[in-house]
């Protein structure tokens, strides 16, 4: 758990750093730029997340056993960092799930333990 913990913390913190980045920037492109304002701000989302994933190493899906070239763990990284805190809160969500699936085939005694 503790490697998962390290694996999924920065890319936590990096996702929140790209929601404020995003919040900073809506003002400013709203007052520029008007309705094209999203696409432009999704887009600025999007780069900066391969910029982070690829720049930083940053991955999700390794550390939770996927089996996938690294380029497609670090693109689909970035497509959840574009989603912000929201995107980290989900896949929170799939590993307590998770956990709790695991967790109920054990037996009591090992339950227990956990």
């Amino acid at each position: 758990m503790d490697e998962f913990v390290r694996a999924i913390g920065p890319i936590f913190i990096a996702s929140f750093a790209l929601q404020q980045l995003i919040e900073l920037l809506d003002p400013i492109l709203d007052a520029a730029f008007g309705a094209r304002k999203k696409w432009i701000l999704s887009v600025v989302s999007l780069v900066a997340g391969l910029v982070l994933t690829f720049g930083a190493g940053l991955r999700s899906l390794g550390p939770l056993g996927a089996k996938l070239p690294d380029w497609a763990d670090a693109v689909l990284t970035a497509l959840l960092l574009t989603g912000g805190t929201k995107g980290i809160n989900d896949l929170l969500k799939l590993i307590g799930y998770r956990k709790e699936a695991a967790k109920a085939s054990l037996s009591p005694e090992q339950a227990a333990r956990v």
